[in-house]
């Protein structure tokens, strides 16, 4: 199959790649998005080697199990062990063992097909789209935050990035508190933002300093976590959504001095992603900036990497 194979300096097209994991199920990939950690691995994040891409959705093309064959899907990434504690307990995720989708041990979705096993496979409803399915794995991974921490109405809350994750996660919290603002950088992810109705300002314009009781740090720069400490209100919260390659230096003092709980936050559950993106509480249709066939990856890849782009889609159908 033709695959995007990443060999720890670049990435390229190869035209026989193999599936390798015949237990499992068959995906035959129709879009794959390309997000801030594809464009971090080809910088060295998580020593990847292999075919990249997590963000997915395809259809089922062979199975133990008859009735998802046929099926439009998409997929959890990570892939547990099964045996150890974190399995048993439901965190797959953090088994210690896992594969992960394009990140760690497992080949990913720039590919024409994928493996995964049934279990981690969602059903799309039929009135989602595939270009809007493929936003997903990126929902749920706002959703993660609601299952990590208490979000009430009367809080304030900041999300500093106003890219694709920034933008997904101001979308849903933006229905739950009455004061958000994103601060970013780009004028035209900020206008997208103020085109769906939420509040979106440069960081160079105007900041309310320790004010906020949750911030959001998705911004896939080491300087949003120095915003985030600036924004955050003694005794507050910063949730850490971005992952960057190389290693970052931090102040830690102005957290220990203002009793500040810091809390990582990686993937999240589908199911709710599903039904906000089937009922367009989340609407993504403005984030699309292009769609590009594998054989194009490098004109994708470059767009996916310039500042005002918010989201490049790969077809392999």
């Amino acid at each position: 199959m033709k695959a995007l194979y990443f060999d720890g300096e670049r990435l390229r097209l190869t035209q026989d790649h193999a599936l390798s994991r015949a237990e499992e199920a068959v995906i035959r990939v129709i879009y794959a998005g390309i997000c801030g950690t594809d464009l971090e691995i080809l910088r060295g994040y998580a020593g990847f080697r292999g075919v990249p891409g997590h963000e997915f959705v395809g259809v089922v093309e062979k199975s133990r199990d008859s009735e998802l064959v046929g099926r439009t899907v998409v997929g959890e990434i990570n892939v547990g062990c099964g045996r150890c504690r974190y399995c048993y307990a439901g965190l797959e995720r953090h088994c210690p063992d896992r594969t992960v989708l394009g990140i760690k041990n497992r080949d990913g979705a720039f590919a024409e097909y994928i493996n995964l096993p049934e279990k981690n496979l969602h059903l799309v409803p039929e009135n989602v789209p595939a270009k809007v399915a493929v936003f997903v794995e990126p929902v749920a991974a706002a959703y993660e935050i609601l299952e990590q921490i208490h979000v009430d109405p009367s809080m304030r809350v900041a999300v500093v990035g106003d890219g694709r994750l920034g933008n997904l996660t101001a979308q849903l919290l933006s229905k739950i508190v009455h004061d958000l603002c994103v601060y970013g950088k780009h004028r035209r992810k900020i206008d997208v933002l103020k085109s769906l109705g939420i509040k979106a300002i440069h960081v160079d314009e105007q900041r309310e300093p320790h004010s906020y009781d949750i911030v959001i740090e998705a911004s896939g720069s080491s300087s949003g976590f120095i915003l985030a400490s600036e924004l955050v209100k003694p005794r507050g919260t910063i949730v850490l959504k971005t992952t960057i390659a190389g290693e970052t230096p931090l102040n830690l003092s102005p957290l220990v001095v203002n009793e500040v709980r810091v809390v990582g936050s990686r993937c999240g559950p589908f199911k709710p992603a599903i039904k906000a993106l089937a009922s367009g509480m989340v609407h993504v249709g403005k984030l699309v900036d292009g769609v590009f066939s594998l054989d194009e990856h490098e004109e994708a890849f470059a767009l996916a990497a310039e500042k005002n782009t918010l989201k490049v889609l790969l077809r392999t159908m």
